[in-house]
């Protein structure tokens, strides 16, 4: 009988040595999770710490006066911008009036052509008193007629070629006569002046073999 109740025994402490190894198997996963969790918190908690807080005071002030420099230039090419379109609404306010009045000139000017034939008239004086007060006129809207001269150079930016024509006193490419004047305001042009220009040799050769 005592060896049929050891046998019982035995098998419980088996079990209870089962149940024991068990249940540490299980204490020990469920600890492994928490001190990975425990050592990344600990390490992060370290980095933090590492970041010296003057170091990012002073990035975060030179980033903002980074962005008010670029905000102040900014600012001060705006205003040259709006001082520079003002000025020249006020410089150049006109141009549309003026170049409509180009075409009166240019047939005042045959007028006093031909008046000036009689100078001593009325007429011509009358006349010559009307054109020095248009010229007061133009210069106080700065306007200024073109330079154009014969035998003077021709400029592509403030002359019109109209034609070429043989010359022996005058250089090739150089102005024979103007037969339209050119009038600018400012640094702007109105209307070129419309010129005849010298003809080089060969050119000249060549339009009489045509």
């Amino acid at each position: 009988m005592s060896s049929a109740m050891q046998k019982p025994n035995e098998e419980n402490a088996q079990n209870t040595d089962e149940l024991i190894a068990e249940e540490n198997e299980a204490t020990s996963a469920e600890d492994t999770p928490q001190e990975e969790v425990t050592e990344d918190s600990d390490a992060q908690e370290e980095s933090e710490e590492e970041v010296d807080p003057w170091e990012a005071l002073e990035m975060e002030v030179a980033k903002w006066k980074d962005q008010a420099i670029r905000s102040a230039a900014e600012l001060d090419n705006y205003r040259k911008r709006m001082a520079r379109e003002k000025l020249d609404a006020v410089r150049y306010g006109n141009q549309s009036l003026l170049e409509e009045l180009l075409p009166v000139l240019d047939n005042f000017d045959m007028g006093m052509q031909a008046a000036a034939q009689e100078e001593g008239s009325m007429l011509y004086m009358g006349m010559n008193m009307v054109q020095k007060q248009l010229g007061e006129f133009l210069s106080s809207q700065n306007v200024e007629e073109i330079t154009a001269t014969a035998g003077g150079e021709f400029d592509p930016n403030l002359h019109e070629a109209l034609s070429q024509e043989p010359s022996d006193k005058i250089e090739a490419g150089n102005i024979v006569r103007v037969m339209r004047k050119g009038y600018r305001i400012g640094e702007r042009l109105l209307r070129p002046a419309n010129v005849v220009v010298a003809a080089s040799a060969e050119e000249s050769e060549s339009s009489e073999s045509e």
